[in-house]
């Protein structure tokens, strides 16, 4: 299994043992949802109501149904496996770990703190951060998680568009294309459409 596993990892571009990201799968694990929650517990009796009156299922997951948080589990544990520590930032950026800090506190970097301030890696690029960047994390609404930014920066946008293909946000940015699109579409997250 971990011979598999480390392949995997090894094909994915993660620098992790697989001890390591099996522990961090763990971690993530641990830190959502339990195991099989009681969707109905969320809500009062009469917004459980009025939710069954629309059709809405709010009983357990079945045992025999896929646990719905795999997919969120093996992201969280990547997201943090790649992300960087200050120093590892401050040297990728050749400045002291002092601005990294800095540059967190202003908004100017994004990241979250887990024994240490850890920072995506999406946010960085070559010797220096993705072109744009301060411009769509002051877009970014403060609600939204490291997760749901970090999956929004890489996945394929149907309004920015490079060479006839949607791109990511990042590979606009990344494109010379104009921040403030991406910051547009990043300042809907989490709004319904």
């Amino acid at each position: 299994m971990s011979i598999a596993l480390e392949n995997v990892l090894a094909k994915a571009g993660l620098k992790v043992d697989a001890n390591e990201f099996l522990n961090l799968v763990e971690d993530a694990a641990r830190r959502l949802t339990p195991p099989n929650p009681d969707p109905s517990h969320y809500f009062s009796a009469d917004q459980r109501a009025a939710l069954t009156d629309v059709g809405l299922d709010l009983s357990p997951r079945g045992e025999d149904e896929p646990d719905f948080r795999a997919r969120t589990v093996a992201a969280h544990a990547v997201l943090a496996d790649s992300a960087l520590s200050v120093l590892e930032a401050a040297k990728a950026l050749g400045v002291d770990d002092s601005r990294i800090r800095h540059r967190l506190k202003e908004g100017r970097l994004t990241g979250w703190k887990d024994q240490g301030w850890r920072l995506p890696a999406w946010q960085f690029a070559g010797s220096g951060v993705l072109p744009g960047l301060e411009v769509v994390l002051r877009a970014v609404p403060e609600d939204q998680p490291a997760l749901v930014v970090a999956a929004f920066m890489s996945t394929p946008q149907a309004d920015l568009v490079i060479n006839d293909h949607p791109a990511t946000p990042r590979q606009w940015l990344l494109s010379g294309g104009d921040p403030e699109h991406v910051a547009r579409l990043v300042a809907t997250l989490g709004s319904p459409f």
